[in-house]
């Protein structure tokens, strides 16, 4: 397989990867099920709702949002298209 098609195929994949795909991104530091304090100092993400949830990432990307460690957030976030920040929102406001 070349090099283009193989790219393309990880992109396609990607960007239809349903929330709890994304999320596997996110669980070293917020934990499988959100519960966790990421790097000691985050509020937990389970128990937020969905509205919150998609306003915060938006705002690492936009920088209104996130403390002296909101890089990490940021590059991980720079990653996802609007659909998937909001898919991802959605996953996380389940737990």
């Amino acid at each position: 397989m070349s090099t283009v098609v193989m790219i393309s195929a990880l992109a396609a994949a990607t960007a239809f990867a349903d929330g709890g795909e994304l999320y596997k991104r996110c669980a070293g530091c917020h934990g499988a099920d959100g519960s966790k304090q990421a790097m000691g100092v985050s509020a937990p993400l389970k128990g937020q709702c969905s509205e919150d949830l998609e306003k915060k990432m938006l705002g690492y990307l936009d920088g209104s949002y996130g403390g002296a460690k909101k890089m990490i957030m940021t590059n991980t976030l720079k990653k996802l298209s609007p659909e998937q920040i909001k898919e991802l929102a959605d996953h996380i406001a389940g737990f």
